[in-house]
């Protein structure tokens, strides 16, 4: 049986993983902005956000990019 992020459209799936997968980086990458929210300049939590884009592409990558292809025998 396949879990809700395997079986369902990317977009659900690209929520699963910000939720369940990367949750530790998105909740840091979180805390960063609410602590400068006020004071906001240009790549102040760049690497907080770097972190949790790249488990999210991680996260999501092995996805095929077409699904008809892993049909063909």
């Amino acid at each position: 049986m396949q879990n809700a992020a395997q079986t369902s459209t990317p977009l659900r799936q690209f929520a699963y993983h910000t939720t369940t997968t990367c949750a530790i980086q998105a909740s840091v990458y979180g805390k960063c902005i609410v602590a400068t929210y006020t004071d906001v300049k240009k790549d102040t939590c760049k690497a907080e956000f770097d972190n949790f884009s790249k488990c999210l592409q991680d996260a999501v990558r092995p996805l095929p990019s077409n699904p008809r292809k892993s049909l063909i025998i």
